[in-house]
């Protein structure tokens, strides 16, 4: 693909989605991807852009939330136990393209209930950490963020909601670390075994970093903007449709 036949459009939107990613801690590759398919990306350009977007988008989300004292260690780490050598293997496993637009149409699901905040709503006490269960978790996520390209915080801040293990901070700067480790291990996996990044991955990231910065600023300390999320809520709703039916 050269620079004259990337459309107009996806730059455009691309600054947006990891503003909107970034300032609830997550990298964006769910949306990345979605967008990457809306414009008939392919599969193998797909999976490496998405994780290299994210390794950047997530970076900067996690110190925006960090820095203000939300990062939860061992939450952290019981998580990544498991999802970094399973994400590196993921990455190697090069997937029939039918079978991989059905499971991220699928995983899409998730970043549309994530951004309508449907699943893994707020709680305000938190239960103890059950380390086996959370090594277990993040090996599965882990391994499908490697295999699909993202990094696995659209998953993993809902998981931790829901069982009460941090509040949505917690929850959004965990997430943040998690798919930065998972994106490395997975760009990694997927550079063993001869993936190639787009000639135009680095004009994505610095326009993603853009978004990133302002969303990671603003999600940490500021805003929570409804009317955006319900934007791309939209954007990801077409592309699951896309993927899974066409």
């Amino acid at each position: 693909m050269v620079l004259e036949n990337v459309h107009w459009l996806f730059l455009l939107l691309l600054p947006l989605v990891a503003f909107l990613y970034a300032s609830v801690g997550h990298g964006g590759a769910s949306g990345y991807l979605a967008l990457m398919a809306l414009f008939s990306f392919s599969p193998e350009i797909m999976r490496p852009t998405g994780l290299l977007l994210n390794l950047f988008v997530a970076g900067i989300s996690f110190y925006h939330f960090w820095r203000v004292g939300y990062l939860n260690f061992k939450l952290f780490l019981g998580f990544a136990l498991g999802s970094i050598p399973l994400s590196f293997l993921g990455g190697m496993y090069d997937i029939d393209t039918s079978v991989y637009k059905i499971i991220l149409g699928v995983l899409l699901i998730f970043a549309i209930l994530k951004m309508l905040n449907i699943l893994g709503k707020p709680n305000d006490s938190n239960k103890p950490i059950i380390f086996p269960l959370a090594i277990i978790i993040g090996a599965f996520i882990g391994f499908f963020s490697g295999l699909i390209g993202i990094g696995g915080g659209i998953i993993l801040s809902p998981v931790i909601l829901l069982l009460k293990w941090g509040n949505v901070k917690e929850a959004a700067t965990v997430s943040a670390l998690f798919i930065w480790v998972n994106s490395a291990s997975g760009i990694l996996g997927q550079y063993a075994a001869g993936f190639k990044l787009d000639e135009n991955a680095m004009l994505y990231v610095i326009i993603a970093l853009i978004g990133g910065f302002a969303g990671g600023y603003y999600g940490s300390s500021k805003i929570n903007n409804q009317n955006l999320r319900h934007l791309l809520a939209l954007v990801l709703i077409l592309a699951s449709f896309k993927l899974i039916l066409f």
